[in-house]
This record gives C-alpha cells, structure tokens and sequence, in this order.
C-alpha cells in the first residue's frame, strides 16, 4: 500500500490555482523528492495531506486512509518538519523535545533525539537564542519524535550549514532504510538529488 497517493488534487484560492490536478503515489520506504521553486503550491499540498485545508477537488489518501476524514489517525503517524518554524523564548531545546514526547504519548529519550541533530550541547539553552541552523535542527528532531511512519519535511536544508545538511541526509537515509517514508519537498535540486530515491517536479501547481 502506498503511504501517499493523490488523485486530481487540486487547490484554488479565489482565481488563483495553488495546486493543479496533482496525482500522486510515494511507496513506503521510499525517499520522495517534492521539486518546485518558492510558490509551486508544494507547501499548500502538504497542508491538504495535513487535512490543515481542504481541496477544492480531488482526493488525497496517507496510510490508505482518506485525509479529510481521518486526519487524527493520520496525523498521529506522522512527523512533520515545517517551513519556518517559530519558537517562543521561554522553552529550552530539552523542553521542546520534551512536549513533544509528552504531547504524543512517546518514550523517547529526549537526549537522544538532540543528539541525533547535532544540538546536545545546547539542549538547555533557550530556543529562541539559537541561531537559524540550531532551530532547524531542533525542529528535525521534534519530528523524529514517537518514530513516525512518515516523514514530511518542507525545505529542511533552511539555515543549515554544509555540515548540518550532511547530518540531516544521513539521519532521513537511516530512517528510510528503517522503512520510514521521507517526503522531502525543497526548491534546490542539489539537495533533492543528494538524497531521494525519486523526484516529483511541481511549478506553477
């Protein structure tokens, strides 16, 4: 069964087409490159995945199950990294971890998780001091939480140096070869190519 599979998804804001009849199939286990410059509608896709808004037509299905109608179900087995991420002052790197695990009903060791993302030593720093790399490798980690079945991560290079992109490919191969789905969406090809097993172009919908 496929972990993901569209049939004529589309989106539309007003006269704007966001997403246009998208079909779509990513295997489980597999690396999947979403490709498409700033505004291609990769982000406004994830977010139908998400059931976070509803498609103007089409469907969308993850796990075999449809989104709009199973979107707790779904979302439970699911870790997502998100474009731009925010963090509020008052929480530790620990702490961040720390809701998640609790918020999912997890076991993880929440050092762990910032080691596997390069950030133990900071762990008690406040997020919000962390440079723009430090929150991004935070926000990988908060995903890895509860060790989804699905990995969805929108432009996850963003801030990162060339270091902490070589330790994000790493840990999305490990995962994939664990039998983790990665839906990897970015505009940069490079980084598409470095890692996935197959790639999707999306422009203009």
């Amino acid at each position: 069964m496929p972990s993901i599979e569209t049939h004529g998804l589309t989106k539309r804001f007003g006269d704007v087409v966001a997403v246009d009849d998208l079909d779509l199939t990513i295997e489980e286990g597999e690396i999947f490159g979403f490709l498409g410059p700033n505004g291609a509608g990769k982000s406004t896709t994830i977010n139908m995945l998400l059931d976070f808004i509803r498609p103007t037509e089409g469907s969308a299905q993850v796990f075999g199950m449809d989104a709009r109608r199973h979107p707790d179900r779904i979302r439970e087995r699911i870790g997502v990294l998100p474009e731009g991420y925010g963090f509020d002052d008052y929480l530790t790197g620990r702490e961040y971890v720390e809701w998640v695990i609790e918020s999912r009903g997890a076991d993880d060791d929440p050092d762990a998780i910032l080691d596997t993302v390069g950030i133990a030593n900071d762990a008690d720093r406040k997020a919000a001091g962390y440079s723009k790399g430090m929150q991004q490798r935070l926000a990988f980690g908060m995903a890895l939480v509860d060790d989804p079945d699905l990995l969805i991560l929108d432009e996850p290079s963003t801030g990162l140096d060339p270091n902490g992109i070589q330790q994000l490919r790493s840990v999305v191969r490990d995962r994939a070869d664990a039998g983790t789905t990665v839906f990897f969406s970015s505009h940069i090809l490079s980084e598409v190519e470095a890692v996935c097993d197959r790639v999707g172009v999306m422009n203009e919908g």
